[in-house]
């Protein structure tokens, strides 16, 4: 299809924008949610507009654009891009990363969205597993994981408390 052949024809070309913007002195983030139809255009300008005011205590400004990336019958995944500048030091560019992935992730919680989609969960979304799925979700998954994972060798400590 003519959408696909687009895609093909770009779809190496983000690191080398993510290498050229932080020779110019920007960070490039990802993430991505998914939700049902009913929330997706609630739900993306949430995450936008958090991540837009995100670093205004600071005076910066955060550039935001989103696509739907994968599309169900139920609903769509929301896939958005975020440009900053990183600041003076590693320091400051990981606390204004921290500050935006926490806004928008806590926004995606807050707002009917799911946490995981298709890259799943990790360290980095692992604080915010427990506002998604609830008590009885949680210990779900840990029944799960004492049946299947009896030693705790797959990522010990790092979904569910031990």
């Amino acid at each position: 299809t003519l959408l696909g052949k687009k895609w093909a024809e770009n779809r190496f070309r983000f690191p080398y924008l993510r290498h050229g913007l932080w020779s110019a002195g920007y960070a490039v983030d990802t993430l991505e949610t998914a939700t049902d139809w009913s929330n997706v255009d609630s739900l993306l300008n949430k995450v936008e507009a958090s991540l837009r005011g995100g670093l205004g205590d600071e005076g910066e400004r955060v550039h935001v654009f989103t696509h739907l990336s994968h599309v169900y019958g139920e609903g769509s995944s929301i896939y958005t891009t975020y440009v900053f500048r990183p600041g003076n030091s590693y320091e400051q560019a990981m606390a204004r990363w921290q500050t935006l992935k926490h806004a928008a992730s806590q926004t995606i919680v807050d707002n009917g969205g799911t946490i995981s989609h298709q890259h799943g969960v990790g360290r980095d979304h692992a604080s915010y597993l427990v506002r998604e799925k609830g008590e009885l979700g949680m210990a779900a998954l840990k029944a799960l994981s004492a049946h299947f994972d009896p030693e705790q060798r797959l990522a010990p400590g790092v979904l569910l408390e031990q």
